[in-house]
């Protein structure tokens, strides 16, 4: 009987690195996982290569479906940002979120032999993309992003906003303490995420991911895209790029009421293509997933 009970303790000593180690967001046990100091990057799939970047506080796991749908035609890059959703924060920890992470991203995409890259980002991952359109046009082939601004504190503050009207903002939201209370925190966050999220159970693993997320690491990203303005260098984009933005009327939105501010602001770069999904909010790619797909296929497809 102790033979057996020592067995059984060496089994579980042996088994407990391994499952301490699991990546709670690997999203196919046949992939491949890459680990950086800013991001990891899950691999899977064959075929031509395409990198997603999903947004501030989110899993890889925005693009599950479209994963499991692609693989079989295509390389897929899953990014994850080092600091959300349950990713460690690692060279994040400190410091500037946004552009460093980027910068690393773009690195990698030089490294890995992926440039000209085929990229698809999602609001803060959308940004990122807009971002290595203008500073490393070379390094992108092209672009879909969903749902992004050029400059993200317009959301806040209109169309008027600046640089130094968002940054005494942005630094209350970074430096802001929190009582660490995830429990809280995540009940916080359920009315904003009602307006970003139609599902239900969507919306729920959404505010998951937040919850999961390294807070530090949350609020100086958001510190750092409501500061981050990028319209001056918008016509010197050449990247051809799609942006899909939603008509938010699920959450009583005006009918076209959007593309009031999204098609003028993209308007001067004329490689950027617009596309309204309807009866969509922030994540188009859970709220209307058909109209996503289809978006995404016309998209790879295309030149």
């Amino acid at each position: 009987m102790l033979k057996t009970l020592a067995a059984v303790a060496a089994v579980l000593l042996l088994a407990t690195p391994a499952a301490a180690q699991a990546d709670p967001n690997r999203l196919f046990a046949d992939s491949k996982i890459v680990v950086r100091d800013r991001f990891s990057d899950e691999v899977v799939g064959k075929g031509p290569d395409v990198v997603f970047i999903p947004g501030l506080a989110s899993s890889r796991a925005t693009w599950k479906a479209t994963a499991e749908r692609l693989r079989g035609k295509y390389r897929l890059h899953l990014i994850q940002v080092a600091g959300f959703a349950g990713e460690p924060a690692r060279g994040n920890a400190t410091g500037e979120v946004v552009i460093p992470t980027a910068e690393a991203i773009d690195a990698y995409l030089v490294e890995q032999k992926l440039s000209p890259a085929v990229v698809v980002g999602h609001s803060l991952g959308g940004t990122m993309s807009l971002y290595l359109a203008q500073k490393h046009p070379d390094h992108l082939r092209k672009a879909l992003v969903v749902d992004a601004l050029p400059f993200y504190a317009t959301v806040m503050l209109g169309p008027q906003a600046t640089v130094a009207t968002a940054t005494p903002i942005a630094t209350r939201i970074r430096d802001a303490k929190w009582d660490g209370d995830a429990v809280a925190y995540g009940k916080s966050l359920e009315p904003q995420m009602a307006r970003m999220v139609a599902g239900t159970a969507d919306r729920s693993m959404v505010v998951g991911w937040s919850v999961a997320s390294d807070h530090g690491v949350i609020m100086r990203a958001l510190y750092d895209d409501l500061t981050l303005d990028l319209r001056p260098g918008m016509a010197t984009i050449k990247t051809p790029i799609v942006l899909l933005y939603p008509d938010y009327t699920p959450a009583g939105a005006p009918p076209g009421a959007t593309d009031s501010m999204y098609p003028p602001m993209f308007a001067v770069a004329p490689s950027i293509k617009t596309q309204r999904i309807d009866k969509s909010l922030h994540f188009i790619m859970l709220d209307q997933p058909q109209a996503f797909a289809a978006a995404l296929d016309a998209f790879l497809t295309q030149p």
